[in-house]
């Protein structure tokens, strides 16, 4: 065991900490600061977060650990911004009557692949004007049904049904991905040399 070792290791362990909360933050920002970056500044950011982190954990810790331990760095950021989109102010609510409900169904790609997949488009009848459309991969109501949306005026995050936003599930998911990356970090070796 070289002594530069432990050090390497510590490193390692603290990529995913401080990655999550740049992921965080740099979401936060998008999502709810008075000053929103551009699209594109936004885009290359989190893209560059979320694929050098896994590529500076992966250079920290060698064996099976690095691998393992990068892609669960990689979808615990994903979630991290996921749970982050989730949990934004959705302020205001319109009552909206769903004036068509639009299906396309997406073929599997090839065998093996999991079967077709339904993805709705509802399109909306709202005052104002907005939202005009929620999307999914389920049916929220049928044509000429009246359902109140929670959307945020200022166009930063997509509408939603009231009450049907949760960042939980993947926030909890994050954290579980974020600690096992941690664990093998701290356990796993440092570069050999």
């Amino acid at each position: 065991m070289s002594e530069d070792e432990p050090r390497v290791r510590r490193l390692a362990a603290l990529v995913p900490v401080v990655a999550a909360a740049a992921v965080y933050g740099s979401a936060q920002w998008c999502y709810t600061g008075a000053s929103a970056p551009s699209g594109t500044v936004a885009l290359v950011g989190g893209a560059v977060l979320v694929v050098g982190a896994p590529v500076v954990y992966f250079a920290c810790v060698s064996g099976s650990g690095s691998v393992f331990g990068a892609l669960f760095l990689a979808l615990g950021l994903l979630l991290t911004a996921t749970a982050t989109d989730q949990a934004a102010a959705r302020g205001e609510v319109a009552p909206c009557v769903v004036r068509d409900v639009e299906t396309r169904v997406q073929s599997p790609a090839g065998e093996g692949a999991p079967g077709p997949k339904t993805a709705y488009r509802h399109l909306l009848d709202c005052p104002g004007g907005y939202p005009d459309e929620l999307r999914g991969d389920r049916r929220i109501a049928d044509k000429g049904a009246e359902i109140r949306v929670a959307y945020d005026a200022r166009h930063r995050v997509s509408p939603a049904v009231e009450g049907e936003n949760s960042p939980w599930p993947a926030g909890s998911c994050a954290v579980a991905l974020l600690a096992l990356s941690t664990l093998l970090a701290a356990a796993g070796r440092g570069p050999d040399t």
